[in-house]
């Protein structure tokens, strides 16, 4: 694909969100769009090869190599957007990269509550421009919203680190051939878990800024007041595609190499915070890569079925890019 925008560096709603107390303060621009929270159709002929089973008390679905464990294969985790673990078309993302020689684990971030989608509340039909079929149509896009702030108030940085670092020691355990063989963890994301292979390769203290940008106090009585101890990174690369929900302080204290797949004027991931991204990344020395994929949808690098050539060829383009990025670090 000729038309893809490279920068690559080297080292030198309407709704309110119901907010938990200790939670990430909720985000009042753009969260998540339809790409994020319904599947396309699954292309033909493709079903999933894995596994679903318990990893660490978490949920997972696990690809892995047909040589495994004969044969030497690296750790991969695989985070979702908000379709979620039971979704066949991220099953069959995960069954991609284990056909390249990744074992492959894919949580389910959202334990059992995959976002709401657009089959959650009927479509109003507009048979003509009336008031009335006007009224109906916004009326449909504001129940959706609201339903999917009140998930995403739900499934805050607080309830999915701890699943991921559930996830990550017991594959430490489980699989320590594949982890030691990589010499530590890889790690993709998608859409909502883009956002957290940003989150997994840095080094950051316990109390942090949320994806709204807003800093959450530190709590003196529990003596996070005293300087936190920070943890990570926990991963040895990454990449993510199309990622939400993102603020530029998730960038902060990035310690290990990222690729990012971008999608060209994309309201969830605005052209601010990935320049403010790739900046901070220049300027300290975290080996990068960003692709801007000019005329996609937002959720194109998922497996999924379309109709235009340019978004399958760009979705080809997006894996081999991601593929890359990890094979070489």
């Amino acid at each position: 694909m000729t038309e893809v925008d490279v920068a690559t560096k080297a080292p030198e709603s309407d709704a309110q969100e119901t907010v938990i107390p200790g939670d990430t303060p909720a985000q009042s621009g753009p969260t998540m769009g339809e790409h994020c929270t319904s599947d396309r159709p699954t292309p033909a002929g493709l079903a999933p090869k894995g596994e679903l089973r318990k990893l660490g008390g978490v949920d997972i679905y696990l690809a892995k190599p047909e040589s495994y464990p004969s044969n030497p294969s690296k750790l991969l985790l695989l985070l979702t957007g908000g379709t979620g673990l039971q979704s066949t078309n991220n099953q069959i993302q995960a069954d991609k990269f284990a056909d390249q020689g990744f074992v492959v684990v894919m949580p389910d971030l959202f334990e059992g509550d995959p976002a709401p989608n657009s089959s959650t509340v009927p479509d109003a039909e507009t048979q003509g421009s009336s008031f009335l079929d006007v009224f109906k149509l916004k009326a449909v896009e504001t129940a959706k919203s609201f339903l999917i702030d009140m998930w995403l108030a739900r499934h805050t940085e607080e309830k999915t680190m701890p699943i991921l670092e559930k996830v990550i020691q017991a594959c430490e355990g489980e699989f320590a051939d594949a982890v030691g063989n990589g010499g530590g963890i890889y790690a993709v994301g998608y859409c909502f878990g883009g956002r957290y292979i940003l989150l997994l390769a840095g080094e950051r203290s316990q109390v942090q800024s949320g994806w709204s940008g807003a800093q959450r106090p530190a709590d003196e009585e529990a003596g996070e007041g005293a300087g936190p101890a920070k943890k990570g990174p926990y991963i040895k690369a990454g990449a993510l595609a199309h990622a939400t929900l993102v603020s530029p302080n998730d960038f902060q204290g990035l310690k290990v190499p990222v690729s990012l797949v971008c999608v060209e004027d994309d309201p969830l991931f605005p052209d601010e915070v990935r320049e403010a991204g790739e900046d901070y990344m220049s300027k300290n020395g975290v080996e990068h890569e960003v692709q801007v994929y000019p005329g996609v949808p937002h959720g194109f690098g998922v497996i999924g079925d379309y109709e235009d050539t340019n978004i399958k060829d760009a979705q080809v383009t997006a894996f081999d890019q991601m593929l890359k990025w990890i094979k070489e670090h």
